[in-house]
């Protein structure tokens, strides 16, 4: 009867440490994002892709992992162009050089409006640019981030990844896009 006793003593013990361990492994998720009506969403969009995007705005922070032909840069230019009018200021889409010019394709196909950056004086819109020219932009105007083909952070001790994690540490709200999450 006593080894019964010091059994559920020594258990409950080491169940309450357990408990309390995984407790300060527990992870908040800080909701910065904002809701939107799927009426306000490009009528474009099919259901799903809405359903990700609505998502994404209201986390403000969000990654969305979408095989090749998906839809990934529609729903970036949606994300982007409800974070610029939710903020009246300018969002950038970073992605590789041969894909910046297909976002501006898809931009007009949807709709959106992006330019490329040049640096403009007040800039106001959704811009484009590609990862290389990251150190001739004043990334402080942006609200918002959209990093295209994102995989380029998966090397933990990458050039890009962690200047874009330094540079847009203030920026409040950050959309990665990529068919390729792993490894």
């Amino acid at each position: 009867m006593q080894g019964t006793k010091l059994n559920e003593i020594i258990t409950n013990f080491v169940n309450m440490n357990y408990t309390e361990f995984l407790q300060t492994k527990h992870k908040n998720i800080e909701k910065s994002g904002f809701d939107v009506k799927e009426s306000e969403l490009n009528d474009m969009l099919f259901d799903f892709q809405k359903f990700t995007v609505k998502r994404a705005l209201r986390a403000g922070r969000y990654a969305i992992f979408a095989d090749t032909g998906q839809g990934k840069t529609p729903m970036q230019l949606e994300i982007a162009k409800n974070v610029n009018e939710h903020t009246n200021k300018p969002v950038l889409i970073l992605a590789p050089l041969a894909v910046s010019g297909q976002t501006i394709e898809q931009g007009d196909k949807f709709n959106i409006s992006v330019e490329r950056w040049n640096n403009p004086e007040n800039p106001t819109g959704i811009y484009v640019s590609n990862y290389e020219q990251i150190d001739n932009i004043d990334v402080s105007v942006f609200s918002c981030v959209c990093l295209d083909e994102s995989s380029i952070l998966k090397n933990e001790t990458g050039k890009y990844r962690n200047k874009l994690i330094t540079l847009f540490k203030n920026t409040p709200y950050k959309f990665c896009f990529s068919a390729t999450p792993s490894p």
